[in-house]
């Protein structure tokens, strides 16, 4: 396993087109902690409890059924202020519909919000 980000966001989608109503999440880090309360900001998921397991920390994230598809954006594209509307017609289907999440100076958010601040930063995810 290389990618931590995206094995967690392939669990939420494979959970989710399997009509489950939650999903176990492991290994847990800082990063997919954000990204999840983003996604749960934003009512593509539930609640999300961390249990302690024997082998570590694993978060065990309720399913709303509202994800399409989602999935961690490799390479991180660095991306201007400018360019948003690129990388929306590249990752998400329609205009206003969909989330880019994006690690910036001012931390992890949504391209929204990275829109009306105006900055950019690099991509990190997408959620439909």
């Amino acid at each position: 396993m290389n990618d931590s980000l995206a094995n967690c966001m392939s669990k939420m989608l494979n959970a989710e087109r399997a009509n489950k109503q939650a999903v176990e999440i492991s290994p847990v880090s800082v990063l997919i902690k954000k990204v999840l309360k983003l996604l749960k900001d934003n009512d593509y998921t539930g609640d999300a409890q961390e249990v302690q397991a024997s082998q570590g920390i694993r978060l065990t994230l309720s399913l709303l059924g509202k994800i399409n598809n989602c999935g961690a954006i490799k390479p991180r594209y660095a991306i201007k202020k400018e360019d948003f509307e690129k990388f929306e017609k590249r990752y998400l289907p329609a205009k206003s519909f969909g989330i880019l999440i994006l690690s910036t100076t001012n931390g992890l958010m949504t391209h929204q919000q990275a829109k009306e601040k105006g900055i950019g930063g690099r991509l990190i995810a997408y959620c439909y």
